[in-house]
């Protein structure tokens, strides 16, 4: 952990390019309340490149750790702070008006994704770990998961919310998450190409340009550079480390009317299908559910409403103290008996009427206030 007398967001500003690094690394740059309503008054001040230090990770999430002992301690507004402040600096970043490069070199979860996925460009490189782990502490992929997931190609958003399986290297550029995969050494390099672009920098297209020489250039020989920029040598996804089975994501996790369909379906699946079947049971029946209806409803609204969707979400896991929320957490990172037990236990036993009122409005003073901004935001589409 960061010390007390440590800052745990850096920023500087190099010559026209504003410098964000998460400075949390023995923690993985976990985020916590600080760290994210830093994050928003900086980016409210200038458009920022934040890179984890480090070499670990980019950022492994949010710190909720931290938020389930404020609430078990009866601080449940100061952990509810927590997402609210974090859902803000979501939106923020999708809405700035200057460009804005996530460097995603390393394991990139839950809220490291949020802070990363939302902006203009994400650089991932053969380091980077995606993630969204959430089912497996009672929670549901936030961080505006209900809006990116359902939009990335097939049945991928829904299988990575259900199972919290990782993609790796040049599978997260392929799946739409990344924007461009740049190896890892020569990010040094193309730091000092964005800062040498001066006020140029603030051109979205002229960014893009620089990102995508250094894309096409793959760490090969100066005499390779013509046929790689052709080819671009970046492989399919489900040929790259992650090694995924696309058509079997495609056929037991897209256009299903239920998470039951998709057990379902992995049942006939052969021995990929008791696999992921296997790793989806680790996880909230709950939360599986609550993330099916989080992401058939994100589907159809924008980032904004799917924001304010999640925040009525979490307020009802934080508020109550008996919820899979706090026995995941408990599990996973303070008990570490690795043994949750759900309540309830099975799908079978989520009613309907539960899952509802997860999404029912809050008090108007527990709603998700975002920033009223000018709505130019360069965000990359997924």
């Amino acid at each position: 952990m960061s010390t007390a007398g440590e800052c745990e967001v850096l920023s500087e500003l190099q010559q026209h390019v504003g410098v964000g690094v998460l400075n949390r690394p023995k923690a993985l740059n976990a985020l916590n309340t600080r760290m994210v309503e830093a994050m928003f008054e900086i980016y409210s001040r200038w458009d920022a490149d934040p890179q984890g230090a480090g070499d670990k990770a980019f950022c492994a999430g949010g710190d909720v750790k931290t938020v389930v002992q404020q609430g078990l301690a009866g601080q449940v507004d100061e952990a509810l702070r927590f997402f609210h402040s974090e859902y803000r600096l979501n939106y923020l970043i999708s809405e700035l008006t200057k460009p804005h490069v996530a460097m995603i070199d390393g394991i990139t979860m839950g809220g490291g994704v949020g802070v990363s996925v939302h902006g203009t460009f994400r650089v991932a490189t053969e380091r980077t770990v995606f993630s969204m782990p959430e089912c497996a502490i009672g929670l549901y992929p936030d961080v505006g998961g209900s809006y990116f997931l359902p939009r990335l190609r097939g049945g991928l958003g829904m299988y990575l919310a259900l199972t919290g399986a990782r993609l790796q290297g040049v599978d997260v550029r392929h799946a739409g998450i990344a924007t461009h995969y740049i190896p890892s050494q020569l990010l040094p390099e193309l730091h000092q190409s964005i800062v040498g672009l001066g006020p140029a920098a603030s051109d979205a297209a002229a960014l893009g340009e620089v990102l995508s020489s250094f894309e096409a250039r793959e760490a090969l020989p100066e005499g390779q550079l013509a046929a790689i920029r052709q080819a671009r040598r970046i492989l399919p996804l489900g040929t790259g480390p992650s090694q995924l089975s696309v058509a079997d994501i495609n056929l037991c996790f897209g256009g299903k009317a239920s998470v039951e369909e998709i057990y379902e379906a992995c049942e006939r699946a052969g021995q990929w299908g008791i696999d992921t079947i296997a790793q989806m049971s680790k996880g909230s029946p709950m939360s599986q559910k609550l993330s099916f209806e989080q992401l058939r409803r994100g589907a159809g609204m924008d980032l904004a409403a799917c924001l304010q969707m999640e925040n009525r979400m979490v307020h009802r896991c934080v508020a109550n103290i008996g919820s899979d929320f706090y026995t995941g957490v408990q599990a996973a990172l303070i008990t570490r008996s690795g043994n949750p037990i759900w309540v309830p236990f099975s799908l079978k036993g989520v009613r309907a009427e539960d899952v509802e009122s997860f999404f029912q409005p809050l008090p108007p003073h527990q709603e998700l206030q975002l920033p009223q901004l000018s709505g130019r935001g360069q965000q990359a589409k997924l």
